[in-house]
C-alpha cells in the first residue's frame, strides 16, 4: 500500500511513535486505518453548524457505502476490509459512535453509556487495528478492544474541559470523575497486556510501546491531584524524553510476556455492559 496521506503523524503523535517498530508495509496499512477514522473525527469535531456537520457525515457515510474510490481513503479502507476481512459490523459500531457527537449536547448519566460510545469510538479501532497485526484468537480480539477502550476512557480524562466548553459531557467536571475513569481504563489497560502475547512478535513490541506511552499520559494526569493543577497544565502529554522512557520499559515487558500463563479475564462484566448493545460474536 501506498500511502498518500499520513495523518497519524500529525493527530496521534504517541501511535507514530509505536509505529517506527512496525515494517513499513504495516505501518502504512495501520495510517490508513487512521486516516479513515480521523476524516470521520474531523466531521463531529470541527468548528461549523451542527446541521453542516449532519450533512458532511451522511455524505460521508455514503460515499463510503457506494464505495466512492475516487476518494483515497474510502478506497485505501476498502482494501482493508477486504484484505483482512473486516466485518462491516465494527465499521457501523463506529459511525453509530460517531453520531452520538452530532448532538447539540452530549451528557452521559450511567458508566453503561461511557463504555457503550467508549468501545463504538476506539474499541472498533483497537479491533481493526488488531486483524491488521493478524490476530485471530476470540479473547485476543477482545482484549485489542479493551485497548482501544483503555485509550479512550484516557483521552475522556484528559480532555474533561475542552469537551465540556463543546457541551460534551461524557464524566462529571471534576478530579473525582477523572479519577475513577483512569482507575477504569487502568482496569482495560492491564486485561489487554496479558493477550498482546498473541500478536505476531514482529509486530508485538510497537503495541507494548504504544500502550505504555498512552498509559503515561493517564499517570500525568494523576500526577496533578487535584483539578485546579489538572487546569493549570493545559493539555496534558507525554513528551520525547518520556516516550524514549517507556519504551526502555517495553523490552522488561517483552520478556514478562513470554513468562506469563493464561490469566483471567479483568473486564467479563464490562464487556457484559457493552454486550447488552453490541455482539461481539458478529465482530471478531
Amino acid at each position: 500500500m501506498i500511502l498518500k496521506k499520513n495523518y497519524l503523524s500529525v493527530y496521534a503523535k504517541s501511535f507514530d511513535w509505536a509505529g517506527f517498530f512496525l515494517p513499513k508495509q504495516t505501518y502504512n496499512e495501520c495510517s490508513a486505518l487512521y486516516n479513515f477514522c480521523r476524516i470521520i473525527d474531523n466531521i463531529a469535531d470541527e468548528k461549523d453548524t451542527l446541521l453542516n456537520k449532519k450533512e458532511k457525515f451522511t455524505k460521508f457515510k455514503e460515499d463510503f457505502y457506494n464505495k466512492k474510490f475516487s476518494d483515497d481513503i474510502i478506497q485505501d479502507m476498502w482494501n482493508l476490509i477486504d484484505k483482512y476481512k473486516i466485518s462491516l459490523n465494527i465499521i457501523n459500531d463506529l459511525f453509530d459512535g460517531i453520531e452520538t457527537d452530532l448532538d447539540e449536547k452530549v451528557k452521559f448519566i450511567t458508566k453503561n453509556e461511557l463504555l457503550i460510545y467508549s468501545y463504538r469510538v476506539a474499541g472498533t479501532v483497537g479491533l481493526m487495528m488488531a486483524k491488521i497485526l493478524k490476530v485471530n484468537k476470540p479473547k485476543a480480539l477482545k482484549a485489542a478492544i479493551d485497548l482501544g477502550i483503555a485509550m479512550q476512557l484516557t483521552n475522556i480524562s484528559r480532555d474533561v474541559i475542552e469537551d465540556y466548553n463543546n457541551h460534551r459531557i461524557y464524566i462529571d467536571n471534576n478530579y473525582e470523575s477523572i479519577n475513577e475513569t483512569l482507575n477504569l481504563a487502568e482496569k482495560f489497560y492491564k486485561n489487554s497486556f496479558y493477550s498482546i502475547k498473541e500478536i505476531p512478535l514482529g509486530f508485538r513490541f510497537s503495541i507494548l510501546v504504544a500502550r505504555r506511552v498512552y498509559k503515561k499520559i493517564g499517570d500525568n494526569i494523576l500526577s496533578k491531584k487535584n483539578f485546579q493543577a489538572y487546569k493549570n497544565a493545559g493539555k496534558i502529554y507525554v513528551n520525547n524524553f518520556d516516550k524514549i522512557i517507556q519504551t526502555l520499559i517495553c523490552f522488561v515487558d517483552l520478556i514478562k510476556l513470554s513468562l506469563i500463563k493464561d490469566t483471567k479475564n479483568l473486564t467479563d462484566n464490562e464487556h457484559l455492559v457493552i454486550a447488552e448493545k453490541i455482539n461481539f460474536n458478529e465482530r471478531i
